[in-house]
C-alpha cells in the first residue's frame, strides 16, 4: 500500500515546514488548509491543496478520501496559537472542536496514522527543580492559560481516541522560532523590531525554544517510528531573554540591550498592552500569560523522542537567527525610515 501523507494547517509557520520535510523525504503529499496561499507558500511544491474547515467535517471528506492501493498518514498541525490571557470562542473551537472533527474522521476513513501538534503547555508544570516528561492523561484545569488549556482538551481527545481503535499519536513542540514565520510570531517580531531600530529594552526570564525544522523533523520521525498512544516532547534548549536578544544584535550588527524591564513593571503594564495592541489589531509581545511563561519551568525532556524517533537538534540558536534575518530580508519584511527632502 502506498502512504499518502495528509497536513492540515500546511500554510502555517510549522505546518509548511512539515510539507519541505516530507517532500524532501520523497513522500506523497496533500494539505489542508482555511484560508487561501497569498504568501505562495506551496508555489512549485508537488502538492495537492484541499481549502477545507477544521470546523466543518464534511468540507473534509475529500481531503481524507485515498485511493483503495492507497493509506492516509494525518498530520494535525492546523490550530490557533494565542498568548492572549482572555478567552477566545474561535481558538477553543478551532483546538477543540476541530482536533474532534479530526479524529472523528480519521475513524470514519479508518486511516493508517494520526500524529497530533499539542504542546508542552498541555502539561502541566512542575517545580522549578524537575524535568518535565511526557503524560498520558490530560487535564486542562491543572494547566495555566486559555491556548494551554484548549489544547490539553485536544489532546485528550485524540489520546482517548486509541481506545476506540485509532492508531495516534502525540507531540510537544515548545517554543518554536526560525525562518518562514509569515504570521509574526514573537521571534520573528523581535529580528524585525531590531532592525527596526525600535528594540530598546527586555524582561527578565527565559525559555526554551527550538527551530521550526528541527520540529518538523521530529513530527516526521514520530509518523515514520512513533507508537500508538504514546506522547513526545519536541523541545531545544533553555535561553534568558537577554542572551536572545544579544545574539539577535550581535547578528545584525546592533548594539546589545542594556535596559533590562523589572517584572513587576512588565506584569503591572501588560493587561494596558494587551488592550492597546487588541485596539490596534496586533499581537502584543508580551501579555499577562506571556510573562507567567517566561518565569515558568522550562526544564524539558525531550529524551524519549531522541531515543525512540531518533530526534536531535540540528540548528543553534544564532543560526535560527541568522535564517529568520536572511528570511525577512528577502520578504521585504523590515520598514525603512522615510527620508524627509531636504530643502534647498
Amino acid at each position: 500500500m502506498k502512504e499518502v501523507y495528509a497536513v492540515t494547517g500546511a500554510l502555517g509557520f510549522l505546518g509548511n515546514a512539515i510539507v519541505d520535510n516530507l517532500l524532501s523525504k520523497g513522500k506523497t503529499v496533500k494539505v489542508m488548509d482555511i484560508g487561501q496561499d497569498r504568501y505562495g507558500v506551496l508555489k512549485d511544491k508537488d502538492v495537492r491543496f484541499f481549502r477545507a474547515d477544521v470546523c466543518d467535517a464534511a468540507s473534509m471528506e475529500d481531503f481524507f478520501t485515498v485511493e483503495d492501493d492507497q493509506e492516509l498518514i494525518v498530520i494535525h498541525a492546523a490550530g490557533i496559537v494565542s498568548i492572549s490571557s482572555k478567552f477566545s470562542q474561535l481558538m477553543y473551537d478551532v483546538n477543540v472542536k476541530g482536533t474532534q472533527n479530526i479524529v472523528d474522521m480519521a475513524l470514519k476513513h479508518k486511516i493508517k496514522k494520526l500524529v497530533y501538534v499539542s504542546t508542552v503547555h498541555a502539561i502541566p508544570e512542575l517545580p522549578k527543580d524537575e524535568m518535565i516528561a511526557e503524560i498520558s492523561d490530560f487535564n486542562p484545569n491543572l494547566v495555566e492559560g486559555e491556548y494551554s488549556k484548549t489544547k490539553a482538551i485536544a489532546t485528550k481527545i485524540v489520546m482517548d481516541s486509541v481506545q476506540k481503535g485509532l492508531y495516534a499519536m502525540v507531540v510537544h513542540p515548545s517554543g518554536i522560532i526560525g525562518p518562514g514565520d509569515y504570521a509574526g510570531g514573537h521571534m520573528t517580531q523581535l529580528v524585525k523590531d531590531c532592525a527596526e531600530g525600535r528594540l530598546t529594552a527586555c524582561v527578565r526570564g527565559g525559555y526554551d525554544f527550538v527551530d521550526v525544522r528541527d520540529v518538523a523533523e521530529g513530527i516526521v520521525l514520530a509518523a515514520e517510528k512513533g507508537k500508538s498512544g504514546n506522547a513526545y516532547i519536541l523541545s531545544g534548549e533553555y535561553y534568558p531573554i537577554k542572551k536572545i536578544t544579544d545574539t539577535i544584535c550581535s547578528v545584525l550588527g546592533k548594539k546589545q540591550i542594556k535596559t533590562i524591564l523589572p517584572l513587576w513593571f512588565a506584569k503591572m503594564t501588560a493587561p494596558l498592552a494587551e488592550l492597546y495592541y487588541r485596539i490596534k489589531k496586533q499581537k502584543p509581545l508580551f501579555t499577562s500569560y506571556s510573562l507567567y511563561t517566561l518565569q515558568s519551568n522550562s526544564n524539558f525532556n525531550s529524551k524519549k523522542a531522541q531515543q525512540e524517533l531518533g530526534y536531535k537538534l540540528k540548528f543553534s540558536l544564532k543560526q535560527s537567527i541568522e535564517d529568520t534575518y536572511m528570511w525577512i530580508k528577502a520578504n521585504n519584511l523590515i520598514r525603512r525610515k522615510k527620508k524627509v527632502a531636504s530643502k534647498a
